[in-house]
């Protein structure tokens, strides 16, 4: 199963507009919002390559960025996250 997780702000429109777009895809994830859970913020940082910027999505622990990043760009084939083909490294 495809796991999502979406870092988050409150007030964000970039945000809105990811969730929006894996919610037009029908895809579940889950959001952790920093204004909410802080503490958050440096596994954020961390996990994303020091990116500080949200959104920040995962999928199945594998950074896609932001709202304007390649989590956009699941869209282009009408692919859901983690349905696609995958990288193959090397």
């Amino acid at each position: 199963m495809t796991e999502i997780v979406m870092y988050t702000k409150t007030v964000c429109p970039y945000c809105d507009r990811a969730k929006a777009l894996l919610k037009d895809k029908g895809v579940a994830w889950e959001e952790i919002n920093l204004d909410e859970h802080p503490e958050r913020r440096e596994e954020m940082i961390r996990l994303s390559d020091g990116r500080r910027t949200v959104p920040q999505i995962f999928v199945n622990g594998r950074g896609l960025g932001g709202s304007g990043g390649r989590a956009h760009g699941t869209g282009r084939r009408g692919q859901r996250p983690g349905h696609g083909r995958q990288d193959q490294a090397g």
